[in-house]
Order: structure tokens, then C-alpha cells, then sequence
């Protein structure tokens, strides 16, 4: 091939990559979501059946800040109940237990969160991810500050919560396809430990102890129906129902 026609080839290249990164596509001219659940959705969809459940309903996410832990639960259209499918480990997650407080001190927030289709990053620069909505109501009630707190891939954060490409897959590819099934949007509750009277005792004294059983109201009520509660804010309290 003489010069010419090689440099004819590298621009055509180029080009192609630059319309992919432009639509965000990869080259096989696929959206980086649509190939990922092509790579993970079979064996999740085994899974689920293999647990009397299925892909395209609701879904649930916790996390727990301590244990590094993310649950995933689906719901169950025979119980009308959670049921916990995955749990993941988190690869990274800044900052200390304690609530995010302001712009920049990277720390992962703890309170009630929802994800709407909108919130949704196909093409994050951590490969996927979905923006948790901190601030929410509580938050904005207290001045807390803070922007772009994303459930991620890869394994860097600040504020966030990392979980890798590989677990990422999942849980974009499942929490999709529960928006594509009608879901307005699906809660993310993110606690600073698993909030069982054990736990909590150790926690007396902390500055955080009242915040902390605040947020325990709503976990207890999760634990008790399996069934994520309905949630307000007022006094700058959570309430639940």
C-alpha cells in the first residue's frame, strides 16, 4: 500500500472513531448499554427465573457505606415483595461514615435516593453510571451541597460509589430494563452500616446519632415489609409511610 492510500485508511479511522465517541457508539455501531446487556443479560435472566423472578421489574438498591456492599433486589410480582438478587461488592467509595455535607469534601452521601430514566449516563466517562439525585429534599432542606454523585464503573472515586465495569453491566442493564418496563424511577437508600440495634449501639455519642436513627426508621421499615417505603421530608426529618 503506498503512502497515499495509507494515510487514506488512518483518517478513515479516525473518522470512525470519532462518530462513535460523537454518538455514543462503539464500532460495531452499538450504544455501549445495548452491548453491555448483550454480554450480561443471558445469565441474568437465568438467574432471575432460577429465583422466581423476572427482568424488566422493578428494582431496589441499597448500600451500605462500612461493609462496602451494594444489594440489588427485584421485586417479586407473585409476593409483591423485594427480593435480593445480587449483592455486590464496592470497589470504592471516598470519604468516612457520616453523611455528604458540601461541594467537594468527597464524601458518599447516606439518605433516600431516586434514579428516573433521565438520571441515566450511557456514556460516562466511568463507563456507565446513573446519578443517585443528591442533593434530594433532606439534603437541600439542610444546605447540604454537592453535584454528579454517580453508582459507577471502574474502580476510582470521589463522592461516589465504584463498583467496576463488570458489575456495573449489571446493574445499568437491570435497572434499564426496569425504566423500560414502566418504572418512573427506582430508590437507591445508602446507609453508613447495616443498621441493626447491635450496630446503632456503638454508634451512641456519635454527632451523627440522630441523623443515624432517622435513617434507621427507613431501614427498619424496609426489613419488616420488604418493601421500600414511602418517603417525605418534613422538620428536615425523613418520614415514612
Amino acid at each position: 500500500m503506498n503512502k497515499p492510500a495509507k494515510l487514506l485508511v488512518l483518517c478513515a479511522i479516525l473518522c470512525g472513531l470519532a462518530s462513535c465517541k460523537k454518538n455514543k457508539t462503539s464500532m460495531t455501531g452499538l450504544s455501549r448499554p445495548t452491548e453491555a446487556a448483550a454480554r450480561v443479560r443471558p445469565q441474568m435472566e437465568a438467574d432471575l427465573t432460577a429465583k422466581g423472578l423476572e427482568f424488566g421489574a422493578p428494582v431496589f438498591i441499597r448500600a451500605f457505606k462500612e461493609e462496602m456492599e451494594l444489594e440489588l433486589f427485584v421485586h417479586n410480582r407473585k409476593t409483591g415483595k423485594y427480593d435480593l438478587f445480587r449483592t455486590y461488592p464496592i470497589a470504592k467509595a471516598s470519604g468516612a461514615l457520616g453523611p455528604k455535607l458540601a461541594e467537594g469534601d468527597g464524601q458518599v452521601p447516606e439518605g433516600f435516593y431516586a434514579v428516573p430514566p433521565a438520571a441515566m449516563n450511557p456514556a460516562s466517562k466511568y463507563h456507565l453510571a446513573f446519578n443517585i439525585g443528591y442533593p434530594n429534599e433532606f439534603d437541600r432542606a439542610l444546605n447540604r451541597t454537592g453535584s454528579a454523585i454517580m453508582i459507577h464503573g471502574k474502580n476510582a472515586s470521589i463522592g461516589c460509589l465504584a463498583m467496576t465495569d463488570a458489575k456495573i453491566e449489571e446493574i445499568y442493564t437491570l435497572c434499564a430494563a426496569a425504566h423500560a418496563g414502566g418504572l418512573k424511577d427506582f430508590k437507591v437508600h445508602i446507609f453508613p452500616f447495616r443498621m441493626t440495634r447491635e450496630r446503632m449501639s456503638k454508634a451512641a455519642g456519635s454527632k451523627w446519632e440522630d441523623f443515624w436513627k432517622n435513617l434507621r426508621e427507613g431501614y427498619d421499615r424496609f426489613e419488616e415489609t420488604r418493601v421500600p417505603p414511602r418517603i417525605v421530608v418534613e422538620n428536615k426529618c425523613y418520614k415514612f409511610s
